[in-house]
């Protein structure tokens, strides 16, 4: 086996050579690489601040000092330095919620999220998670619903939330491009994984899927630099009726680019799905994006739209949500104002969407946006219906920024007539305890056009380990 594998390095080196000979022509070998020193250097600088270890370290420690591992060098060239690292956070929360004409919900809900990363090397890794306190959109707890419908609730599951392989093939066979002049800087993954495209409007779900990006698209005469990445999904897509469809396909062409004062996002998407009640479920999505600061604000503007292909269904509709996000410390210090906006026409619906994050408003605010834990619900509807949505909030932060407020505005106003028009304040708090913990308390007052008050109140404890 040794004398296969060393037979295998040579023929990787020797093809590698000849592909950079032919490519390169008549033009004179690379300068001979000098190997690093061996000689341990003192850290010059402050004392480094204390680590946090997460809850099992098997190998190098995460964010570890000292001596690098001199690894195991495989055939392909390609040193492997492996560590198991396990880490994850519990989230447990008493709220209460009303909203609207709906009745009043009290609960004890429970989340706790586990990953295991094996880190091969600084470009490969495993990472496998679960969540085994909730079933789907159901945690467990202690839940008093309307009527009858209270009691303890074991919502256990060990179904992976994320299960996938990543790695580069340019590091996995250095061999083959000994120079970095060949292109091989591929990246990749495959399995289950959280996809964020377009800040959510687009994608915003755990997907199984195998992805292929190059990075580093130089344009010459330019100062553009343009990362690509082609994807396909073939399972555990959740549509926009936040119902997981096991005929779904997703297939997606996705483009970043960094301009000189700007990153410019570029996505196209198509998904063709099971039948929904003998409507179609086949749609396209499109979007474009740009992030930048313009003077003293912090700016990001986008564009979507969803394609119904065949008939409109509760799956996919066809409509147009555009997202114009500013920021910026106007006193001068640490603290963030804020103003969010966002408006819908027709219905506009995300091409994959896990029913835990909520509609595609959620980007405009903490009103709009989903806690992720248990019933406790939005205060402002974020589902993108022929409406105008905006937000004005105000960050502020104390105790070395270990402490912080949040107090936001914020309102959605119909556009067609038949979505009723919403207000609400909402504030949130939050405590960091040590360096694994965090106290949040989050509270709203809402009105509803034409329906009652509504109200919510939660607090949370956060443990990260």
């Amino acid at each position: 086996m040794i004398r296969v594998a060393m037979a295998l390095s040579s023929l990787v080196r020797l093809l590698g050579v000849a592909a950079l000979t032919f490519a390169a022509g008549a033009s004179p070998a690379p300068a001979e690489v000098k190997k690093l020193s061996e000689e341990v250097i003192p850290y010059k600088g402050d004392t480094l601040p204390a680590r946090t270890r997460p809850l099992l370290e098997v190998g190098p420690a995460l964010l570890g000092t000292g001596p690098l591992d001199p690894g195991i060098e495989l055939p392909t060239g390609a040193v492997w330095q492996p560590a198991l690292w396990v880490f994850g956070q519990y989230r447990t929360a008493v709220d209460i919620y009303k909203n609207g004409d709906a009745p009043e919900v009290q609960e004890w809900a429970n989340r706790l999220d586990l990953f295991a990363n094996l880190r091969l090397s600084g470009t490969e890794r495993v990472l496998i998670g679960l969540s085994p306190l909730r079933d789907g959109t159901r945690f467990s707890g202690y839940h008093r619903r309307p009527e009858s419908q209270q009691g303890f609730d074991d919502e256990f599951s060990g179904e992976p939330t994320a299960l996938f392989f990543e790695g580069e093939i340019g590091e996995i066979f250095p061999e083959a491009d000994p120079f970095d002049t060949g292109g091989l800087d591929l990246g990749f993954t495959v399995g289950r994984q959280q996809l964020l495209f377009q800040e959510g409007l687009l994608i915003n779900d755990t997907v199984d899927a195998v992805a292929l990006t190059r990075d580093t698209v130089i344009t010459r005469g330019l100062s553009v630099d343009t990362r690509l990445t082609a994807l396909f999904g073939w399972g555990n897509i959740h549509r926009s009726d936040n119902r997981r469809d096991d005929e779904a396909q997703l297939f997606g062409a996705f483009t970043e680019t960094d301009l000189r004062s700007s990153t410019v996002a570029a996505d196209a998407i198509f998904v063709t799905g099971g039948n929904d009640a003998g409507a179609g479920t086949d749609g396209a999505f499109l979007g474009i994006g740009s992030t930048q600061r313009i003077g003293k604000l912090n700016t990001a503007f986008r564009l979507a739209q969803s394609i119904a292909l065949d008939e409109s269904s509760a799956a996919v509709d066809t409509g147009t949500l555009a997202l114009a996000e500013l920021s910026g410390d106007p006193l001068g210090n640490d603290d963030v104002l804020y103003l969010n906006g966002a408006w819908a026409a027709g219905r506009f619906t995300s091409a994959a969407r896990d029913p835990l994050v909520g509609g595609p408003l959620g980007p405009v605010g903490i009103l709009f946006a989903s806690a992720g834990l248990g019933d406790y619900g939005v205060a402002l509807n974020n589902r993108a219906e022929d409406v105008a949505a905006a937000a004005l909030g105000y960050q502020m932060f104390f105790n070395e920024e270990r402490t912080q407020v949040v107090a936001e505005l914020g309102a959605r106003v119909g556009t067609d007539g038949e979505q009723r028009d919403a207000a609400a304040l909402g504030l949130r708090l939050q405590q960091a305890l040590g360096d694994r913990y965090v106290v949040q308390l989050d509270g709203f007052v809402s009105r509803e056009e034409a329906r009652d008050v509504g109200y919510g109140a939660r607090t949370e404890f956060l443990v990260r380990f």
